[in-house]
């Protein structure tokens, strides 16, 4: 197959990509517009890969979504282009619903365009999934209760809310038209090249800096955490043997409170990279975020059951793995922080 893979340059794209170059022998094009959180670093050994293109697009623009469409042929599309920060969608909502809603819209649309034009069985064969998140649901009441791929949608920030909508407009070109369309909505994801604006990343950073680490309110709301890795798996499993019109929920099986995934941080980085402080007196609590979800939870026992997917890691096992990835690769890092990896690819100095 050839997939075209939106946002293939963020955290979640480019481990969908290093997972399809790397374990199938399908091809990839690579969409992305390469915002502040695109980084092609992040793809610097698949990127020699005779099965790899990359196409630096605005899912905005349709002229040239079309062009890409027609030149590359694609036998799917997974489509991962996003504004995904909550923080940032509250101090700038706009850039959110131009990206999700209406670059999804935008996407639909030439996707729909593309697939009429299509013949027998690439017609028959071709799939649009959508990835989506978990907090289109809005937040969990009970401490038992768990998101199923029949809770109502109930979003919190300008991010989720933008991402219902775009939820709402794949499930209406499958009703309407007929699009042939998955939709997947996952936990929150964890690991190697994630941006460092996130909690994770965020805390083993400043940790390492010794700066403080800064925790929404007590730090209890409650996260299922998912290895990027295992959701790359999960979304190339959906797309190549998912059933059409469905929606599979995809989970960690990690609950986890903020404040205890910031403790193993610390822990880890006691005995990872031991310094002349205690990390866990570096964590500072914050006034909590506007609309703050309280606890997300993942009931994942349909993709489980259904196409046989599950997690390798545990959060104890991948959270290990992320903070050695994080120690092993620190001059990605400061790149990404001092903002040389944009800088480079503009050819600015």
């Amino acid at each position: 197959m050839k997939l075209l893979v939106t946002g293939g340059a963020g955290f979640i794209g480019s481990a969908v990509v290093r997972h399809i170059i790397g374990n199938t022998g399908d091809s990839v094009v690579n969409l992305d517009k390469l915002t502040y959180a695109g980084n092609l670093e992040s793809l610097a050994k698949e990127s020699g890969s005779d099965r790899y293109a990359f196409e630096q697009v605005d899912i905005c623009n349709r002229a040239e979504l079309e062009r890409v469409f027609e030149e590359h042929q694609p036998d799917a599309v997974m489509h991962l282009a996003a504004e995904s920060h909550v923080d940032r969608s509250i101090d700038g909502p706009a850039a959110f619903i131009e990206t999700n809603i209406v670059g999804t819209y935008t996407l639909l649309e030439v996707a729909r365009q593309y697939w009429n034009g299509l013949a027998g069985e690439r017609k028959e064969a071709f799939r649009f999934h959508h990835i989506s998140t978990d907090e289109v649901y809005g937040d969990l009441e009970g401490p038992e209760d768990l998101f199923t791929e029949q809770t109502s949608y109930a979003p919190s920030s300008p991010y989720s809310a933008s991402k219902a909508s775009s939820d709402h407009l794949v499930r209406a070109w499958y009703r309407t038209y007929g699009l042939p369309v998955l939709v997947t909505n996952c936990s929150n994801n964890y690991g190697p090249y994630h941006f460092p604006e996130k909690l994770i990343p965020l805390m083993i950073l400043n940790a390492l800096d010794g700066k403080s680490l800064p925790v929404y309110g007590k730090g209890d709301q409650v996260r299922d955490w998912l290895y990027v890795d295992d959701h790359a798996r999960a979304l190339y499993k959906v797309v190549t043997e998912g059933v059409i019109g469905e929606t599979y929920n995809i989970g960690g099986h990690n609950e986890k409170q903020n404040i205890e995934v910031v403790h193993t941080i610390c822990d880890l980085l006691t005995e990872l990279a031991p310094a002349d402080r205690n990390y866990r007196e570096l964590i500072t609590h914050v006034a909590d975020r506007p609309g703050h979800d309280l606890r997300y939870a993942i009931d994942a026992s349909k993709i489980q059951r259904e196409l046989g997917w599950a997690p390798d890691e545990t959060f104890e096992s991948g959270i290990r793995k992320t903070v050695q990835w994080y120690l092993d690769n620190l001059d990605w890092c400061r790149r990404v922080q001092d903002g040389s990896y944009q800088r480079e690819r503009l050819g600015v100095a």
